[in-house]
């Protein structure tokens, strides 16, 4: 397990990967053969690996292997692992890594996210073979070229893009309460406008779940982002926490100004829960990824643009940021040729066409036809296409290596239970020590 020199996966490194969160699982994974139902390779069937087991997901999987298979005429093994939000996926590949024994690619997200893998020698790189085609790499923005090299070499190609700054707000409770959400300057200007929602209307300011931390930490990056701007932003992902100190304890103190505006059973809910108060017009706005205008699309009567509207974080107007997930290409693939037509596959226009309407979420390719995504998709696409940066997050591990992530999300759970933001700092720059 320590045979470094090789290039193998050590297990110093594998629990690097790990991080915190994967240490109670470790048991159970670290035995023989092959992991969760993922034994070998297949064959020629390429195997696949990912954690869209039911509703968006599943369908929008289905449909993207569907294609593959009829323009290519290989089997797709697909070999799915559900739960823990990917955190069993994570535990099932990195087991899998360690014993030499990886699929042909695995749903993954790209950026630091891949680092160790990178660090452990145990992805290809793909530059001069699935990236070398010009008109794919030129559909792609640089956000997300960035985060497909990680390390500075191509090792994974994007499928799809959720946005990260986003605040959705139900159009009958602010207009009720007189609030423009388009005239919500900056991050501080939004405690006025719950205010003001509040004392209005029966709604509260602000939908949010504190059940799990990585909600309010996903929160306090959008804030941290749109009150104090990129550069100190990205100063926080590269582990610069002391020196951006102002910055990092001022947009903790502002979710704590935030939560006096939070449905009281915020503690008790997951984020489908509190993102319900919305469509019920029990709260006024909500911070989530776009994963969130899925419910709303789902609900009779609850239209986009009528019952339901988006705008983009206060202070975060011109910048799009992602959520990605990707395919890696991992060395000692049992299926070398058939995965480099799979991944050069995903990088197509056709791929994600297929996907991402039935995902709701949008295509990294700028060049992929709007027609069967919907007005609020469209208008994402289009927002993305002429953004001027695209910021990669903190809290889906684009901009945060796996060990960093547990402890940041440690440290927001820790402050939602007391709203200490003395504490909550410290826990974070303590986040980046030793990883």
């Amino acid at each position: 397990m320590t045979r470094n020199s090789s290039g193998d996966l050590s297990r110093r490194s594998y629990l690097k990967v790990t991080g915190a969160a994967g240490t109670a699982g470790l048991a159970g994974c670290l035995g023989g053969g092959g992991g969760g139902g993922g034994g070998g390779g297949g064959g020629n069937k390429v195997e696949v690996q990912h954690w869209w087991t039911g509703g968006d997901g599943g369908a929008a999987i289905k449909a993207l292997f569907k294609g593959f298979e009829k323009k290519h005429g290989i089997k797709i093994k697909a070999n799915p692992v559900s739960g823990g939000a990917g955190q069993n996926l994570h535990a099932v590949i990195k087991k899998r890594i360690l014993n030499d024994n990886p699929p042909s690619t695995w749903q993954a997200w790209p950026g630091k996210n891949l680092q160790p893998y990178i660090e452990a020698d145990k992805l290809r790189d793909i530059g001069d073979s699935i990236w070398s085609n010009n008109d794919m790499k030129k559909a792609y923005l640089k956000g997300p070229k960035a985060a497909a090299k990680p390390g500075g070499k191509f090792v994974t190609v994007p499928l799809n893009i959720h946005r990260l700054n986003n605040l959705f707000y139900n159009v009958e409770v602010v207009e009720k309460a007189g609030v423009d959400p388009k005239s919500i300057e900056k991050p501080s200007d939004l405690v006025g406008a719950m205010k003001q929602v509040e004392s209005k209307t029966n709604a509260v300011g602000m939908a949010h779940q504190t059940k799990s931390g990585w909600s309010t930490l996903q929160l306090w990056a959008q804030i941290l982002l749109g009150e104090h701007g990129e550069q100190a932003y990205t100063a926080f992902t590269e582990g610069n926490v002391k020196e951006n100190q102002q910055a990092v304890k001022n947009s903790l103190s502002m979710v704590k100004q935030y939560q006096k505006h939070f449905n009281s059973d915020a503690g008790s809910l997951d984020w489908q829960q509190a993102n319900k108060k919305l469509i019920n017009g029990e709260a006024a706005f909500i911070h989530q990824g776009d994963w969130a205008a899925g419910m709303y699309r789902s609900q009779k009567n609850f239209e986009f643009g009528k019952q339901w509207d988006m705008v983009q974080f206060p202070g975060t107007k011109g910048m799009y940021a992602l959520v990605m997930d990707s395919f890696p290409f991992p060395k000692n693939n049992p299926t070398k040729g058939a995965t480099k037509k799979f991944l050069q596959y995903v990088g197509s226009v056709d791929a994600q066409e297929r996907f991402n309407p039935k995902k709701g979420s949008i295509p990294p390719r700028t060049d992929v036809p709007k027609d069967k995504f919907g007005p609020f998709l469209s208008r994402q696409m289009d927002e993305f296409k002429n953004s001027k940066s695209q910021p990669p997050s903190i809290t889906h591990g684009l901009a945060t290596k796996p060990g960093t992530l547990t402890k940041l999300k440690d440290a927001a759970t820790s402050f939602n239970s007391g709203w200490n933001v003395d504490k909550a700092y410290n826990d974070f720059a303590k986040a980046f020590k030793s990883n």
